[in-house]
C-alpha cells in the first residue's frame, strides 16, 4: 500500500473460460494479462489491501515459499469480489524501516467495496491458503488496508513497477491533511513522470505496526520507476509532505503474470 517515499522519495473486457480453454497457451496468456488490466482499471477507488510477509529462511530454500505464492495467487481465479491480486518477493526496500522489518514477499490485492475485502478474508479458500502455506513459512507479517483517495484510477498490469509506501504520521497531523497535501503534490509533479497513484487512511491497524497511511505508485517498468528519483518536480513535491511524516516504510515490487482460470473439465 504505499509510496510516498516512492513517488516523492524523502531520502538522496475479457475472455470467458471456454474460450480461454481452446486457445493457444500464448494466446490464452495474453488474454489472462488483458482480464487483469479490464478489472484493475475497472474499480476507479479501489479497496486496497497489502500485507509484507518475511518467510524463513528454510521455506525460501526448501520451496515452500514459492508454493505460498502460487496458492495465494491461485485466489484470483476463485473468491469473488477479488478484482486484482499479486503475490511475490520484493525488489528491492528503500528505507531505513523497510530493512529493519525485513520483508521479503508481498500481498498486493484490490476491491470495489470493504464487504468485498471482507468476504475475500472469510473465504476458505483464503483461510486455507494462510493456515497451510503462510503461518507456517512466515516469521512475521504487516497489513494495511485503505480506500483510494486519489482522483484518477491506477490501474495494475503485469510488468508494472510498483513503489510502495507505509507511513507514520507526526502528533498532530491527520490523515485527511496528508491526503489533501499528496493530492495537491502528485497534481505539482505531474503524476511523477507518468505514475498513477493510489493513497488513503489505514483502516485496519491491529497488524499495521503503527502505520497509518499508504500509498502505491504505479509505474509501466523499473526503469520509470528508476527515472522518477532524479525528476526535479518529485522533488520539489516532497517538500509537501515531508513535513507531515514521522517515519515512511518504502519498498518495490514487480508485478508477475496473471494467473489462468482452470479450463472447464471435458464433459
Amino acid at each position: 500500500m504505499i509510496c510516498l517515499r516512492a513517488a516523492f522519495p524523502l531520502t538522496s473486457s475479457s475472455s470467458s473460460p471456454l474460450r480461454l480453454a481452446l486457445e493457444p497457451s500464448s494466446s490464452r496468456a495474453a488474454a489472462a494479462a488483458l482480464r487483469v488490466a479490464a478489472m484493475s482499471s475497472a474499480v476507479a477507488a479501489p479497496v486496497e489491501h497489502i500485507v509484507l510477509i518475511k518467510v524463513r529462511p528454510e521455506a525460501a530454500a526448501s520451496g515452500a515459499a514459492a508454493a505460498m505464492v502460487s496458492s495465494l495467487q491461485a485466489l484470483s481465479t476463485v473468491v469473488p469480489g477479488l478484482s486484482y491480486i499479486h503475490v511475490g518477493p520484493v525488489l528491492r526496500l528503500r528505507s531505513p524501516a523497510a530493512e529493519a522489518l525485513g520483508p521479503t514477499h508481498i500481498l498486493h490485492s484490490r476491491y470495489a467495496t470493504k464487504p468485498d475485502l471482507a468476504a475475500y478474508a472469510a473465504h476458505p479458500a483464503h483461510v486455507a491458503a494462510v493456515q497451510g502455506h503462510v503461518l507456517p513459512n512466515a516469521l512475521d507479517t504487516t497489513a494495511v488496508d485503505w480506500v483510494n483517495a486519489a482522483l484518477v484510477p491506477s490501474p495494475v498490469t503485469p510488468g508494472s513497477a510498483v513503489r510502495l509506501s507505509l507511513a507514520k504520521l507526526k502528533e498532530g497531523v491527520e490523515a485527511h491533511q496528508l491526503a489533501e497535501k499528496l493530492a495537491a503534490a502528485t497534481a505539482a509533479a505531474g503524476e511523477a513522470k507518468g505514475a498513477k497513484v493510489s493513497f488513503g487512511e489505514n483502516f485496519s491497524p491491529a497488524r499495521a505496526k503503527g502505520y497509518q497511511f499508504g500509498m502505491v505508485a504505479v509505474f509501466d517498468s523499473v526503469e520509470a520507476l528508476d527515472a522518477v528519483d532524479g525528476d526535479g518536480k518529485v522533488g520539489e513535491a516532497k517538500a509537501i509532505v515531508r513535513p507531515l511524516l514521522d517515519d515512511v516504510l518504502e519498498l518495490e515490487f514487480v508485478v508477475g503474470p496473471a494467473v489462468e482460470a482452470p479450463a472447464p473439465a471435458n464433459l
